[in-house]
């Protein structure tokens, strides 16, 4: 549907995605949920989207699949930037509600590009049972900083400003992380040609002696020639003497290079 961002317009669009939706099967509960978030997504266009006093564009796409209807709604105006002085909730009220009632919900969108806003909602609602909780498990939590990072020209500027970062909440001197962000640099230029992808995947984990930057898990021999690369034929000596350790270990995934920079000591 394409048509102007009219307040008027709003239930246009709602009742002809319930006809939509009741043609496909989706159940009563479901519907009212599909009704209330189309209805939240276009008036926030009607009333974000574009200047007071202009009407712009309402586009809604509906695409029905196997387990229940996907709905976008799309504007052109100057993005998400909710106005002052209207009468209506906080954008932020409605975002929220969207959420709420949708089984996936996603912004795109920019400054100056429009907004889209993408929600699904399942043919069937389905209640929890008696007693059961409502929020899905969380993943686990893990111990360190996980990242994973490209194409290759981003390592470098990502690794060391998060290293550095975590560095800097232990007594270590300004003189040991130049080092870390010297020894980051050097690992950063190296690292993405012993991953397939270019992308590598590091963690750095935080512990009260200091910081750990793990790199990895790469295949049999890489994290070797990782560490081989700190080497500096020139002048006889290498990188790692930057760092308090360096290290590789394997596990059942792969090969990592370990480097460990030291809090001072009390």
């Amino acid at each position: 549907m394409s048509l102007s961002a009219k307040a008027e317009n709003v239930a246009v669009v709602r009742h002809a995605i319930a006809g939509l939706a009741e043609r496909i099967g989706m159940d009563e509960a479901s519907t009212a949920d599909l009704k209330t978030v189309v209805t939240e997504a276009c008036m926030n266009v009607v009333v974000h989207a574009y200047p007071e006093g202009e009407t712009g564009l309402l586009e809604v796409d509906a695409m029905p699949d196997s387990d229940g209807l996907t709905v976008a709604v799309r504007d052109f105006g100057s993005g998400i930037s909710p106005r002052p002085g209207v009468d209506r909730p906080s954008l932020r009220i409605g975002l929220a509600l969207i959420a709420a009632l949708s089984s996936s919900f996603e912004i795109r969108g920019g400054v100056e590009r429009g907004t889209e806003i993408r929600m699904h909602l399942p043919l069937t609602a389905r209640p929890l049972p008696d007693g059961e909780a409502g929020r899905a498990p969380s993943p686990p939590v893990p111990e360190a900083t996980e990242l994973t990072v490209g194409p290759p020209e981003l390592v470098g500027p990502v690794l060391s400003r998060a290293l550095t970062a975590l560095a800097a909440r232990h007594e270590i001197t300004i003189d040991r992380i130049s080092d870390a962000m010297l020894l980051s640099d050097a690992i950063s230029a190296a690292a993405p040609s012993r991953f397939a992808d270019g992308h590598v995947r590091l963690s750095i984990l935080d512990r009260p002696e200091g910081v750990e930057l793990k790199v990895g898990p790469m295949a049999s021999g890489a994290a070797d020639g990782l560490r081989q690369s700190l080497s500096l034929p020139d002048v006889g000596g290498s990188l790692e003497t930057l760092a308090d350790e360096v290290r590789t270990e394997s596990d059942g995934d792969g090969e990592y290079l370990v480097v460990a920079i030291a809090a001072t000591a009390s």
